[in-house]
């Protein structure tokens, strides 16, 4: 599942002026902009925004911008060269100030409300108005929408400064948020897991803003201290930055009649984001009926590979609220998330995401998110009952491709053509019980061993282990000589199943106490570390050096363990 391919082609952009040529503004050019708001952009105090698609927005520009890093894996795709990251007027532009882009870019950005609904029940109160107008895009701006190489890129800078949806807020992205960020999203794409994609990481050398954070050592579940921290801009990449709230936000507005415009403007979004993400699977020609129902059968079929590539990896989202929900079927919105280490079906990395939200319940939030999806589309399809029961089959199908792809995800884990639930029941048993490491657990399963050795490397042996350890071990023993059997009794050879498992179960994973030192000395001006994990955690399959293997891939030290910021934070950034 690793979908990282060589790139042998030249750059084609070099300059700025290269990529101006390529700016193509869909969003902008075919959507409404909210009429109340400033031709200028000069739009950053809190609002209520009623009706339009997007709001003309000017990011605020970092002061004294540095560069830190640029995804050179992106930066190939694309055609990029290398050196464009660090050229002036390349990093003027992603660390906020379009002021003097050559044309036919914009100089002016874009921001975008959605509505609120955790876990599949709607929200009005986070909204500072109480009405669900206020919502949305409170500190990314996005900058640029590019067609490069057939492909169509919106670009958005992440702690680009205030928009009407701020509610208050600064604006900003801090350091520390914008690492985690930058790392995780080029980390995932080398997993294999669709996602969008960093850009570049730029940040001020004197611009700073105060936080909540968690004091040296804390074992408290919220922040307990105040720190300055420096602010810095990453820049994402997708296709689109549409979210399941955004098409929400429209659908409550026509299901309420909120204004003369609400279910056009639905329709508008609607076909906006089948044209922007699955315009190469729904046919233009189609009726608007045969699309809708398309795109949800389409969605469904990308958000339960999604959830189910996340789980493969060990990936929580923390957060997963429709508005942190990609409509394109990716990975989004990088705040409170973590890579389970010591297996826990309940892990949950951020102290405000409860259960709902946990490692292994995060089939079930896709549901809920489905089924705001599926409440959005609906009235498009208020006068067509056999398209509307169409829909409807979508929506109740929705649990059984779930299950589909977690049991097709689990048997591709241990190397079996399919999947067994008495042997897997067994294994989750013994991963909770003898407190395994995730991701160390699998790859070295990926070696097919016989006996219980190799994998005492994952063992965090806790106290059910500490207990009865030879019981454990009989029953590690016996599960293996079960697992081995099926193994041996497939078509392939083990010299073929080996090598296919170590490209379903990586062997490096982007663990929170290898973050936290990079975005420390970052903050002194010290990136080196930064770069390091960078490159090891974009070949995430690989056999890397013993140097890279004795530093990445071991246990968690004991004194990291239920520290604040380590192992959990809060969603502060």
């Amino acid at each position: 599942m690793n979908n990282r391919q060589p790139q042998n082609t030249l750059p084609t952009i070099s300059t700025l002026d290269d990529l101006a040529k390529r700016a193509n503004y869909s969003l902008m050019d075919r959507l409404n902009a909210d009429p109340d708001a400033t031709a200028n952009g000069d739009d950053h105090q809190p609002r209520q925004v009623f009706t339009g698609h997007y709001v003309p927005v000017k990011p605020t520009p970092l002061a004294d911008p540095e560069y830190i890093a640029h995804s050179k894996d992106l930066f190939r795709e694309l055609g990029f060269a290398d050196s464009l990251a660090q050229t002036d007027d390349f990093m003027r532009m992603f660390s906020g100030d379009i002021s003097h882009v050559p044309e036919p870019m914009s100089r002016v950005g874009w921001a975008c409300g959605y509505a609120l609904s955790i876990y599949g029940t709607e929200y009005y109160q986070q909204c500072p108005f109480q009405t669900g107008n206020g919502y949305g895009d409170g500190r990314a701006v996005s900058v640029l929408e590019a067609v490069i190489n057939g492909q169509r890129w919106e670009m958005q800078l992440k702690g680009g400064g205030r928009t009407p949806y701020c509610r208050g807020a600064d604006g900003r992205a801090v350091l520390r948020s914008s690492v985690r960020e930058f790392l995780a999203q080029e980390h995932m794409h080398a997993l294999g897991v669709p996602t969008s994609r960093s850009l570049s990481l730029y940040v001020s050398k004197t611009e700073q803003v105060r936080r909540p954070w968690y004091s040296e050592g804390s074992h408290s579940q919220d922040p307990d201290t105040l720190i300055s921290e420096a602010v810095a801009i990453s820049t994402r990449v997708a296709p689109s930055f549409l979210r399941v709230g955004q098409l929400e936000l429209f659908s409550r507005r026509a299901r309420k009649q909120e204004h003369p415009k609400a279910l056009q403007e639905l329709e508008m979004i609607v076909l906006h984001l089948i044209d922007r993400e699955y315009a190469d699977v729904i046919d233009n020609a189609l009726s608007l009926a045969e699309k809708v129902v398309l795109l949800a059968h389409e969605f469904r079929d990308r958000l339960t590979s999604l959830v189910a590539n996340w789980i493969r990896v060990g990936y929580c989202q923390g957060n997963f609220n429709s508005d942190n929900c990609a409509a394109g079927g990716f990975t989004l919105d990088y705040g409170p998330f973590g890579f389970c280490e010591l297996f826990d079906p309940q892990y949950q990395p951020w102290t405000g995401g409860g259960q709902h939200f946990s490692f292994l319940n995060q089939p079930a939030a896709a549901e809920r998110n489905f089924h705001m999806f599926w409440t959005a589309l609906r009235p498009l399809l208020a006068s067509n009952d056999n398209a509307l029961q169409q829909l409807d089959e979508i929506r109740n199908g929705f649990d059984a491709v779930m299950q589909m792809k977690m049991r097709e995800m689990w048997a591709a884990k241990l190397g079996l053509d399919r999947f067994d639930m008495v042997l897997f029941r067994e294994l989750a048993a013994l991963m909770m019980e003898t407190s395994v490491d995730y991701t160390i657990l699998f790859r070295e399963l990926s070696n097919l061993p016989e006996d219980i050795g190799p994998l005492q490397k994952s063992f965090y042996k806790g106290a059910t282990y500490q207990a009865d350890p030879e019981g454990l071990d009989q029953r590690w023993f016996e599960w293996l000589t079960q697992w081995n059997a099926l193994i041996d009794s497939q078509p392939h050879s083990r010299d073929e199943i080996s090598p296919q498992m170590k490209q379903v179960n990586p062997k490096y994973s982007l663990r929170e106490w290898f973050v936290v030192p990079a975005y420390q000395q970052a903050a002194e001006g010290n990136y080196a570390l930064i770069r390091e994990l960078q490159e090891v955690m974009t070949q995430p399959y690989a056999e890397q050096s013993t140097q890279a293997e004795e530093k990445y891939y071991r246990l968690k030290p004991s004194e990291f363990c239920e520290i604040g910021g380590l192992s959990h934070y809060s969603c502060s950034s």
